[in-house]
């Protein structure tokens, strides 16, 4: 540390004001975080000049010397030349096969994939290299001899390379003698040409292997005395794109575009139009103090905590049925296991004829369906999430539970949970609830309606026997919240006593009023988030997991 930096002995007599001594201890601690980057850096650039002396080191003459080595720059520039390099030579005319497709049925064949470093071991004259492509593994052998094509600089060449380098492989599949262990292909590929397209890090922040350890296998290596890496949350999403290498991450991932997917395909057969709202309005879609304010070109506006108003609008003009998929904001102060501050919002609107229990019954079809294509379409995704993150399916009946909220406050006063008849449910007497409701109706999956309106949207509709309850409904997932939906106030004159009611400026949602004033049909929906169906579904213990770059009170990067 400089002279000039470091703390300076008290005078006798003279104290350190608790403001100065602070200053300075930020002082040291920016100067020791300055210094740790800038060692890191100086490891990273002496570990690319070792690189690339090892890789000049390999220049020499050799026999098969084209059979090995980093991919130019120039080769990877889309170029036409079939002759830029030694790799555009040797990939010329041939196509690519998936890991997901080694395959006994195609031993004998050769074939040309591409994949990271998972991991690697090394013998004095064999390297073998576990190769990975989306959650696929599959073991490469590079074996010194004239017949493989494969010569001693070659080995040195794959001695170097670091996990989750990108590499390509030209090679043979055979089938091993003895079943190949930590693969998800149970064949070898007899290596006889490598090429590095892209080196990765020597060092990395966690390598995927400890990643994708489940908590079971971490307990078992640690009771057998084995090294285990435990890689925290924070870690994870710190290097996401990493952390999204796991099996069970691109597991998610998948599942999650399969279920919007099912939400779509389904809605749709059922005449349904996918809309799109905007996310920037004047005044607020629920109320609250829960939005993101913003200056819109010199106006004050906020992001759509919902497509709620537009999506009422666009039944106004006579849209009939709508749903939309985007993005939702909430200005959650909550570091819960279940909140974002962004998150991809499953929404729906509809006419209504005569009741709003027609919008549970599309819910109940809508989500049994997703649910049953889920398990047999998704066994891969769910059998990989599963492996890291052991859960039980869920429990769900073909004709979905319907309670009351009374019917669900008696269960829990039967049960000794006391809860205000005209407030709202908590996090902990969700759960109790879901827990009697498994336990009595072997579900996971209910709906709970008639709401106090006190605890709903301002624009939600009362019960014509008692307006202290709505023609509302919650719906829940093994004892949490996942769907809140009701039938719509459609009468300008109440909506506005209602918004005035819940704090709202009329004048900023004055063009969603109006739109009431030209004739509007009865209709309601519902919202749900994407990310707390996909965790609840999976047993997972929090949302984070299910957010592709999640949004937290505490996370704007990356």
């Amino acid at each position: 540390m400089s002279q000039e930096h470091q703390i300076q002995p008290e005078v006798p007599g003279e104290k350190i004001s608790k403001k100065a001594a602070k200053k300075e201890a930020a002082k040291l601690e920016k100067l020791r975080r300055r210094q740790e980057q800038e060692k890191l850096r100086s490891r990273q650039e002496q570990e690319e000049a070792t690189r690339k002396t090892a890789s000049k080191s390999l220049e020499e003459d050799d026999e098969f010397s084209s059979n090995y080595g980093d991919v130019t720059l120039n080769e990877l520039q889309s170029t036409e030349d079939p002759k830029a390099g030694i790799w555009r030579e040797a990939v010329e005319g041939k196509r690519w096969t998936e890991v997901s497709n080694l395959v006994e049925e195609i031993a004998g064949s050769e074939v040309l994939i591409r994949g990271r470093v998972h991991t690697y071991r090394v013998q004095p004259s064999k390297v073998f290299v576990i190769l990975r492509k989306n959650g696929s593994t599959v073991q490469c052998v590079a074996k010194q001899s004239e017949e493989t094509n494969v010569s001693v600089n070659m080995i040195k060449y794959l001695k170097q390379l670091s996990c989750e380098s990108m590499v390509d492989v030209i090679g043979v599949v055979v089938l091993p003698k003895d079943p190949v262990k930590g693969t998800t292909q149970q064949v070898e590929i007899q290596v006889r040409k490598l090429y590095c397209v892209n080196k990765s890090l020597t060092r990395l922040p966690f390598s995927v292997e400890d990643a994708a350890r489940s908590e079971v296998d971490i307990k078992k290596y640690l009771e057998t005395g084995r090294r285990a890496v435990r890689v925290n949350q924070d870690t994870r999403l710190n290097h996401r794109v990493i952390d999204l290498r796991t099996p069970a991450n691109q597991a998610i991932v998948a599942l999650k575009s399969k279920l919007v997917n099912f939400f779509s395909e389904n809605l749709l057969s059922k005449d349904f139009v996918n809309i799109f709202t905007p996310k920037l309005l004047a005044g607020s879609s629920e109320g609250g103090s829960a939005v993101f304010r913003l200056e819109y070109q010199g106006q004050p506006a906020c992001l759509a905590q919902s497509p709620q108003l537009h999506k009422q609008m666009a039944i106004c003009g006579d849209l009939r049925r709508v749903f939309e998929i985007g993005p939702v904001f909430r200005a959650e102060k909550s570091f819960s296991h279940r909140h974002l501050c962004e998150f991809v919002g499953l929404d729906v609107e509809m006419e209504i004829d005569k009741h709003y229990s027609e919008i549970m019954d599309l819910v109940d079809e809508l989500f049994v369906s997703i649910f049953t294509s889920l398990n047999r379409k998704c066994k891969k995704e769910l059998e990989a999430i599963g492996k890291q993150y052991p859960f039980q399916p869920l429990k769900f009946l073909e004709k979905t539970l319907r309670l009351t909220f009374e019917e669900g406050v008696q269960m829990l006063k039967e049960a000794g949970v006391e809860i205000d008849p005209l407030g709202d449910l908590n996090t902990e007497s969700e759960r109790k609830l879901g827990q009697l409701v498994l336990e009595k109706y072997n579900t996971e999956f209910y709906i709970l309606h008639r709401f106090p309106t006190a605890v709903r949207p301002f624009y939600t509709m009362t019960c014509v026997d008692n307006p202290l309850y709505s023609n509302s409904f919650d719906v829940f997932i093994r004892g949490e919240e996942i769907i809140s939906g009701a039938q719509r106030i459609h009468t300008p004159e109440l909506l506005e006593q209602r918004a005035r009611e819940h704090g709202i400026d009329v004048k900023t949602i004055s063009t969603y009023i109006d739109s009431f004033r030209y004739g509007a049909p009865p209709h309601g929906g519902f919202g749900a988030g994407l990310e707390r169906v996909v965790m609840l579904f999976c047993g997972l213990n929090n949302i984070r997991k299910t957010s592709l770059f999640p949004r937290d009170p505490q996370r704007l990067a990356p």
